[in-house]
């Protein structure tokens, strides 16, 4: 192992050609790990040592593939897939992953070609069905799309994804009963599902049935308090119920989650403008032009505002910038004549008026005394699109070209599809690292009477931080542990006996997805200093992860819809989801229903956590890690007393508040539950606000 550590350091130095001593299974084994870990750039690097040194396999450049998806490189992704497969035509994920690449590069034809050959080596593919439905509706095809959705349908009649994506088919064709059909089979299936409540009341809008869309958009907002789209949907459904301080409402709080929204501040304008708020309705446009410098519309509402309230200067600024965009907009030329009378420029004013009836009598020539196709009357609730630049539309709503839902089909083709809807995940336990993830909202800092005094010793040549996210590394970190793996294995040839060495070492082992080298070393700190707490500590750490990576292995890594998270669904019961090894009704330390290795891989963990518990009774992450392995076993009580006394030693532990709360509403207590959340969303995890909204209901 020392050998193949030292081997493997000189190949990312580039120090020599070693390549024959690289293990590359071992390799592999690494970029998978990161690779499951979202360690995509590590993933990487591990999988181009592998394909330097047998290019000839096909799993490396599979799971490279998977890695550059996730980084949003498609034509990276989609080389990788075709090398993949010109190795092995065999291999059915590397069909999914081209098809993704290519339907992100809106190559949809080639898409559609490598899913059906998916489905020739896995007809049943969920992934496949719903991937081929969506390419077809996007080349418009839409007679095949729905033919592809109802085999869909028909194989996997209780998908959720397969609902909600032909809702959206159904409503790019104009089938509003057929999509309101759709969108109440989604919700029968999930019935805590933002989007699909979200969808529907767009679709009861279109169906002039606002009331009952405003009660699907109020529940859509209960369950995603924090997704801005959705208050700019609700605000145009008040509007067409007439409450407009409402709508007003809406905008306001999406220009408070995005100063950016240039269609907020336009709406919000128009509405201000219509109560006779000017000033601020000025201010509103003006902040459009500042995101959106060739935005006419509001050049034109902002000129009306200013006529009005006597600054005729700007008004003649605003209405001059309009006139050289659409030189035959008819009521452009009289607003401006108007407005240079009105200051005594009676010249100008003439000037105007005089091209304005030149160009009106041309207009109506050209129009043969037929009737305008389009209706302009300030009374009306028509809206207008983003991309509608008729200018003679400046008095309309808009509406976001993509306001309808969050993606045009609530499809698996970006990014990490084991996101797809995740419910409400337990924190994450602690580990020892260098790094953190900055988070603005949380600052919650938890003092460690032993890792304090640790640092203070100056020991290791970075301060440990203990955290519970995973934080990627960047190129530059990726080469500072590689490096430091070198340093410490020289070190431990002159003094094998040096625990600490063995412990810095096993914490860059661990950064870079090494976890049996990090186990390795552990196991080494252990035998020479048993009561070294923190090395207890994070073996137990590493140690379950290995039992995560050895099951993603028994599986296929970056594929599956489902992450190794513990969730809670509809408030019912807790899941591991990645291994079908989690089962109920067991009264001992490990389920009786795991098989022998992982109730020994198990009972390992949690005996780590006893002994670092015995050595430090005050280390409260510990007693944080052992209630959440307790919750992946179903020993919920074990896991409230374990909670109970991380919070007695911390009480403002807002992530031992979480996560208690959510046991106790899987056991029923309800109220305890919500007292719980309601504290730790004080304390900064703000989804807590979201879980009380629902249980509310």
């Amino acid at each position: 192992m020392r050998n193949f550590a030292r081997a493997l350091i000189i190949f990312f130095l580039s120090i020599g050609s070693l390549y024959s001593q690289v293990n590359t299974d071992k390799v592999l084994m690494f970029g998978r790990n990161a690779l499951y870990f979202e360690d995509y750039i590590l993933s990487i690097q591990y999988f181009n040592e592998v394909i330097k040194v047998k290019p000839f396999l096909a799993d490396p450049y599979f799971y490279r593939s998977v890695a550059k998806i996730n980084l949003d490189d498609f034509q990276g992704a989609l080389d990788d897939a075709d090398e993949c497969i010109r190795i092995n035509p065999f291999m059915v994920n590397a069909y999914q992953i081209r098809g993704i690449a290519n339907q992100n590069l809106e190559r949809y034809i080639d898409a559609i070609e490598d899913y059906e050959a998916g489905l020739r080596l896995s007809p049943e593919n969920r992934t496949f069905l719903i991937n081929r439905a969506i390419a077809y509706a996007q080349i418009k095809d839409y007679d095949k799309s729905k033919e592809a959705f109802e085999v869909l349908v028909d194989i996997h009649p209780n998908n959720y994804n397969a609902y909600i994506s032909r809702s959206a088919l159904f409503l790019e064709t104009g089938d509003s009963i057929s999509a309101l059909k759709d969108l109440d089979k989604a919700i029968s299936i999930d019935k805590y599902s933002s989007y699909a409540y979200a969808q529907r009341a767009v679709v009861k809008s279109r169906m002039s049935e606002f009331k009952s869309a405003l009660e699907d958009m109020d529940y859509a907002i209960r369950l995603d308090p924090d997704y801005a789209n959705f208050y700019t949907n609700r605000a145009l459904i008040k509007y067409h119920l007439e409450d407009l301080r409402g709508a007003m409402a809406d905008y306001d709080r999406v220009i408070d989650m995005d100063k950016n929204n240039h269609i907020a501040y336009y709406n919000r304008g128009l509405l201000r403008a219509y109560v006779g708020d000017r000033n601020n309705a000025i201010d509103d446009f003006s902040n459009v032009i500042v995101l959106e410098p060739d935005n006419f519309h509001a050049y034109y509402n902002r000129a009306i505002i200013r006529d009005e309230i006597g600054d005729y200067n700007g008004a003649i600024a605003d209405y001059t910038m309009v006139l050289k965009e659409y030189p035959r907009f008819l009521p452009g030329w009289y607003a401006r004549s108007e407005s240079k009378r009105k200051m005594n420029d009676l010249k100008g004013g003439e000037a105007d008026f005089n091209k304005a009836y030149a160009l009106e009598k041309e207009l109506l020539a050209e129009r043969d005394g037929k009737k305008k196709k389009e209706d302009n009357k300030n009374s009306s609730k028509e809206t207008r699109s983003e991309s509608d630049k008729n200018i003679e539309k400046f008095n309309r709503v808009i509406v976001a070209d993509n306001s309808n839902v969050k993606t045009k089909y609530n499809s698996e083709i970006r990014g990490r599809v084991q996101d797809r809807n995740v419910n409400v995940e337990l924190e994450d336990s602690y580990r020892l690292t260098y790094y953190e993830n900055d988070d603005h909202i949380r600052k919650n800092i938890y003092y460690s009477a032993i890792l304090n005094d640790f640092n203070k010793a100056n020991v290791l040549n970075k301060q440990l931080k203990v955290v519970n996210s995973e934080v990627s590394l960047d190129e530059d970190r990726i080469r500072t542990h590689f490096s430091s793996i070198n340093y410490y294995s020289r070190e431990l040839e002159v003094s094998s006996n040096n625990a600490l060495a063995y412990f810095a070492r096993s914490i860059d082992f661990l950064l870079v997805q090494d976890f049996q080298g990090a186990i390795e070393d552990l196991n080494k700190v252990i035998l020479l200093q048993s009561d070294f707490s923190l090395a207890y500590f994070n073996r137990a750490v590493v140690r379950l992860k290995q039992i995560e990576t050895d099951a993603m292995n028994n599986n296929d890594v970056g594929l599956d819809d489902s992450s190794l998270k513990l969730n809670i669904i509809n408030t019912g019961s807790f899941n591991l989801k990645k291994n079908n090894h989690v089962a109920s009704g067991s009264v001992s330390r490990v389920n009786d229903n795991f098989n022998d290795k992982k109730r020994i891989d198990f009972e390992m963990v949690m005996r780590d956590y006893d002994k670092a518990i015995d050595l430090d009774p005050s280390f409260v992450y510990a007693y944080f890690n052992r209630a959440n392995l307790s919750c992946m076993q179903r020993h919920y009580d074990q896991a409230l007393i374990d909670y109970n006394k991380a919070l007695e030693l911390n009480p403002v532990f807002a992530e031992a508040l979480f996560n208690r709360g959510l046991v106790h509403i899987y056991k029923g207590n309800t109220d305890k539950g919500i007292a719980d959340l309601s504290k730790a969303g004080e304390l900064g995890i703000i989804k807590s606000y979201n879980i009380i909204k629902r249980m509310g209901q």
